[in-house]
């Protein structure tokens, strides 16, 4: 089940707006330095690079993501998730809107 609230944090009101508008999220950070990012994106296909590990949680909508151009696409469905391995990229294709938790390890 995918989560339903985030108790606790601290929300910078200001959205990260990437790729024209097609991904759009929000900061959250916790007073023991947990950081989270909630958002949406939009249909598209779209290259994103990391710089610390990252776990992208469904929380409703669906993708489909391959890490680093691997030749086989996986789908993430909601209650689903998936982990990103830090100083890499994943590409993410998305029909119909992906609401997402990108929780940063």
């Amino acid at each position: 089940m995918p989560t339903q609230q985030l108790n606790g944090a601290s929300v910078n009101p200001q959205a990260n707006v990437y790729f024209d508008g097609k991904c759009v999220s929000h900061s959250l950070s916790w007073p023991d330095g947990t950081k989270k990012s909630v958002g949406v994106i939009l249909p598209a296909s779209l290259v994103f690079n990391t710089g610390a590990p990252e776990i992208m949680e469904c929380v409703a909508g669906a993708c489909e993501w391959r890490l680093n151009a691997q030749a086989e696409w996986q789908r993430c469905s909601a209650g689903e998730q998936f982990a990103v391995p830090g100083n890499s990229r994943f590409e993410i294709r998305v029909e119909q809107a992906f609401h997402y938790i990108c929780h940063f390890g």
